[in-house]
């Protein structure tokens, strides 16, 4: 014999339960919209274009090279610089031209490549976007190892004549990865500080002193091979007033640090070789800290960006990694990364750099190509390189409503760092040229 419940307890029933979930959707949804952060706009950003005089060809690089650290030595960079990625057009500071009787990385010639670097970006920025700079509340600059006294930002308060009661925070000696962290910082100043207007934010790496490596150790000449001049300037808003007229949205900041582990910790390190040179030696350990690194984000990120399919096969992957009865072991889990977004801004650390994470995040060509680019026109920028390649694409006309743009960098502690952008509204070729508007035409290359 069937029993059925009374038909009023059983649209009771059913009248409770729909109701039960629609408070528990509106509760979820009310906390999520309580402890949603405000939107962080960026109105535009502008990279550093080097003057033509700054150009060192390969021929160049190489007569410079015999004259200072001698023909076998010469020839070893040479090699490592035809390898590199690199091409005719990338530049260096005054400092590294001179020839006899040595090159001169002094602190007077580290400030004069800052301040050519940093005003020139912040001038076309400003230009760009008509900001008056007393707009600016929040000032965040990040170069890797320049750090005077003045600061950085005091270097730029002082040019702009920016107010006195500013938020103003000087970054050092947080690697090629550090742009996001300065995002990062920048938005939670502004979150935190509403009434402050807006936020400027520098990435750079002023490479006269002491990153100029002088000695004659070939591990710790290649930097001098790979870091060029460039930087970008960044503004970025919390005020609502300030959307019709931006071009991007942040999503996320992603930041991953290795240092308590000491492979990563000591993998690039800035240290003096037997003669008393400064300079940056790299461990032969660094490809597999930087797989670790990307391993551990992948893990943050992932859960983050990509849609319910890849999020149920990235579960299903953990799963069966954790899963110790398993005889044959867990396969490596790469995401269809190009579901989560549409154009990519990598480190441009290097050829080996962009080939390895070609390889490890499976992209195409045409994905990782605004990083050649970058990496082809004006070398390792250091932090700024993500820039340059978002540069590269907006000149190239692909960004649109709704596209989502991935920016990762990879650097010393050990680090790995993401932003993710959203664009929200169609970006014009022409106004997207900056850096690249004389010269966006002669690209794609092979290289």
């Amino acid at each position: 014999m069937e029993y059925s419940l009374p038909s009023y307890l059983d649209y009771s029933t059913t009248t409770l339960l729909s109701s039960l979930i629609i408070l528990a959707a509106a509760y979820l949804t009310f906390r999520q919209f309580r402890h949603r952060r405000p939107p962080i706009f960026l109105l535009d950003f502008a990279c550093f274009k080097p003057p033509q005089n700054y150009r060192v060809p390969y021929a160049a690089f190489a007569e410079h090279a015999r004259f200072i650290v001698g023909e076998e030595i010469a020839s070893f960079l040479v090699r490592v610089l035809e390898k590199s990625g690199l091409g005719e057009e990338t530049a260096l500071p005054v400092g590294a031209h001179y020839i006899e009787p040595s090159p001169r990385p002094t602190m007077s010639g580290s400030r004069d490549e800052a301040e050519l670097v940093i005003f020139s970006a912040i001038d076309d920025l400003l230009k760009k976007t008509g900001v008056d700079p007393l707009d600016i509340g929040v000032l965040v600059i990040n170069s890797n190892s320049f750090y005077p006294v003045p600061s950085l930002t005091s270097m730029v308060v002082n040019r702009y004549k920016l107010r006195s009661d500013i938020r103003s925070y000087s970054l050092a000696s947080m690697g090629c990865s550090s742009g996001p962290i300065s995002i990062g910082l920048a938005r939670d100043l502004l979150i935190a500080n509403p009434n402050k207007g807006l936020a400027l934010v520098v990435s750079t790496e002023i490479i006269t002193s002491p990153s100029w490596y002088q000695g004659k150790l070939r591990s710790m000449l290649i930097p001098n091979c790979l870091f060029r001049l460039g930087g970008a300037a960044i503004l970025l808003s919390a005020s609502p007033s300030h959307r019709p007229r931006s071009k991007y949205q942040l999503i996320h900041v992603i930041r991953t640090h290795l240092a308590s582990d000491d492979r990563a910790y000591r993998c690039l390190w800035m240290e003096e070789d037997d003669a008393g040179h400064l300079g940056i030696s790299l461990s032969k350990q660094v490809v597999d800290v930087a797989s670790k690194a990307l391993e551990l984000h992948f893990a943050t990120l992932c859960p983050l960006v990509l849609p319910l399919s890849e999020k149920l096969r990235y579960l299903s992957f953990l799963l069966q990694r954790s899963n110790k009865k398993s005889v044959s072991p867990a396969p490596t889990f790469v995401p269809e990364f190009r579901r989560a977004f549409d154009h990519f801004c990598l480190h441009a650390g290097g050829k080996a750099v962009v080939d390895g994470l070609q390889k490890v995040l499976e992209l195409r060509d045409e994905e990782v190509e605004a990083t050649r680019m970058s990496l082809h026109r004006f070398g390792n920028t250091s932090s700024s390189s993500v820039w340059y390649g978002l540069g590269y694409t907006e000149a190239k006309g692909r960004v649109r409503k709704g596209d989502r743009i991935w920016q990762l960098g990879l650097g010393g502690g050990f680090k790995c760092n993401s932003a993710v952008w959203r664009c929200i509204r169609d970006v014009d070729a022409k106004e997207g040229g900056g850096a690249w508007a004389d010269c966006v035409h002669r690209y794609p290359v092979c290289c």
